[in-house]
């Protein structure tokens, strides 16, 4: 029984990952006004878009902003989008990184000052110090090297998928994530460093 029940879930699965329809369609369907489509494809993309957007400009403002726009410059009877160029995620990722761009030379993003009360308040700084650290050495990173590190390792991508996304061969991907995390870390022992040094 539990062998039958195994082999008919692993094929309800393969069956439903079969029915799931590409971005590519879900952006035809979208493009003739099923909103289903535009609403499936949100659910799909939307989330990592946001992340990517906060890792590549560490504002949750800007993150918002960005993953909006994606969308909005989607929808446009104009958009550049070319299925024979390239995938709907990619370009998708594309516009996000130049948006991103755009967001980091007018300056920084102001941020709403709305705050629950917190009740771990220690828990919640050291976890605060942290992601801060991160998101500053995230920044101080060539945007090559961001992009492999925001993909691959806080989006959890595979190297082909990053590799599609950022335009260039797996092993491109793979060296400037190597390089990538050699400079991370260094950049965040030199953050942690600093206050134990200005303690003594």
């Amino acid at each position: 029984m539990p062998r039958q029940l195994n082999t008919d879930l692993s094929g309800f699965l393969v069956q439903r990952t079969a029915m799931q329809r590409s971005d590519e369609e879900l952006y035809r369907l979208m493009k003739r006004g099923d909103r289903e489509a535009f609403g499936e494809l949100y659910e799909r993309r939307g989330p990592a878009l946001r992340r990517y957007a906060l890792h590549m400009s560490g504002s949750p403002t800007a993150a918002e902003e960005v993953a909006h726009e994606v969308f909005v410059q989607l929808m446009r009877a104009n958009t550049n989008f070319d299925d024979k160029r390239g995938s709907l995620e990619g370009w998708m990722y594309g516009v996000a990184r130049n948006l991103v761009r755009v967001i980091r030379r007018k300056g920084q993003v102001e941020e709403p000052v709305d705050q629950a009360v917190r009740h771990d308040i220690l828990g919640e700084l050291i976890n605060a110090e942290s992601l801060a650290a991160l998101q500053v050495s995230l920044r101080e990173l060539p945007e090559l090297y961001r992009d492999a590190v925001v993909l691959c390792d806080l989006e959890e991508k595979s190297y082909e998928e990053a590799a599609r996304v950022m335009g260039c061969p797996v092993g491109t991907v793979r060296s400037r994530l190597h390089r990538a995390r050699g400079l991370l870390a260094g950049k965040m022992k030199r953050h942690f460093a600093a206050p134990e040094m200005a303690a003594r």
